[in-house]
């Protein structure tokens, strides 16, 4: 792919995430650290004791990521679907559940980071799930529903293109 390309899919990428609430954002940055190993997110994101607990959880429930990117199940059979999307669906609910993802697209460019592009066919079934779970308050199962588009739970094909903008904290600057 040229540069060009490159740099516009960056740039897509980018406005994306700014398209995100803050909430969201900060979450995803998060779950970024605890996923891919960055940084310690305890020292990094938690402002109280609630938080700790939450990424201390976090960090549990994210040991099964290691499985997951090891476990991929050919999108034509269904000899591992079980496994690897009971799984998925777990460590997705558990996100859902933080109430800090409130759409689709917040799910899928997070999970694109956490798992690699090779994911984005079993995202929409696996968010899907986990939002209808009893564990998601009956009015957040609703908007988190709603916010899949048709066309996201239908699409024919999903490009194989590695996401290239991973969102990372950043310190703010004295005044």
């Amino acid at each position: 792919m040229s540069t060009t390309g490159t740099a516009t899919l960056t740039i897509a990428e980018l406005r994306e995430f700014a398209s995100f609430t803050s909430c969201e954002q900060r979450y995803i940055k998060r779950s970024l650290d605890i996923g891919l190993g960055r940084q310690d997110a305890r020292k990094l994101w938690a402002r109280d004791a609630q938080e700790v607990a939450s990424i201390r959880s976090q960090y549990v429930v994210y040991q099964e990521l290691k499985t997951l990117r090891g476990a991929m199940p050919e999108e034509t059979g269904f000899e591992s679907t079980e496994s690897f999307i009971g799984k998925l669906v777990r460590v997705a609910a558990f996100d859902l559940a933080q109430e800090r993802i409130n759409s689709f697209s917040a799910f899928r460019f997070l999970y694109e980071r956490l798992l690699g592009p090779e994911v984005r066919p079993w995202l929409p079934s696996a968010f899907c799930a986990a939002a209808a779970l009893p564990q998601i308050r009956p009015d957040r199962r609703k908007g988190l529903l709603q916010s899949i588009s048709e066309a996201a739970a239908t699409a024919p094909g999903w490009s194989t293109r590695a996401p290239s903008f991973y969102p990372e904290w950043v310190e703010k600057e004295a005044a």
